[in-house]
């Protein structure tokens, strides 16, 4: 099953100001994270965001926050983002089939969103480079969970050229010289 932009919504999960620190390689996280945003917002793919307890937690770190509309991040406190009444409505309202999911932990809110979303039928696609834990034993176990739940594990070009479908567009020069780094 390969992605398809107009059927797919974007799901942030809890990139915080205060658990960020925290995560492994955060630097590669945040960055994967940007660059999905860029590319979803390039290809007006929607995006919703989660916030875990942000009094505890923090805000949505700042460069993450900047890529997404304001009212689409989401206060939580559930693990799983399905859980919460208000993301389940807008995740059904938008009608969209494929959920593509980045954030953190990918041991704890990822996977329990991403078991969530695959119960309710739910197409699941989670961005490697762009999901962390503190620990890479965690992410690695969360991955590998998910795949054999049924979640695809994908890359970021994997995401980007799927949406794309096709070279030789306008839109395609323009984000695909970022890959040529």
């Amino acid at each position: 099953m390969l992605l398809q932009k107009d059927r797919s919504v974007l799901l942030v999960i809890d990139l915080q100001q205060k658990l960020a620190p925290a995560i492994f390689q955060n630097d590669i996280v945040i960055n994967a994270a940007c660059w999905t945003l860029q590319i979803a917002a390039q290809l007006q793919v929607p995006v919703l965001a989660t916030e875990q307890y942000p009094q505890g937690l923090g805000a949505t770190l700042p460069a993450i926050a900047a890529l997404i509309p304001a009212d689409a991040v989401l206060t939580k406190i559930h693990f799983s983002a399905w859980r919460e009444p208000l993301i389940q409505q807008r995740l059904q309202q938008s009608k969209k089939q494929q959920i593509v999911i980045i954030g953190t932990e990918a041991h704890v809110c990822v996977l329990q969103t991403a078991m969530d979303l695959l119960a309710a039928g739910y197409a699941v696609f989670i961005v490697e480079e762009a999901v962390g834990s503190r620990t890479a034993a965690n992410k690695a176990l969360a991955l590998s969970r998910l795949q054999q739940a049924g979640a695809q594990i994908i890359s970021q070009e994997m995401l980007a050229f799927e949406w794309l479908e096709q070279a030789g567009t306008d839109l395609f020069r323009q984000i695909s010289r970022g890959w040529l780094r």
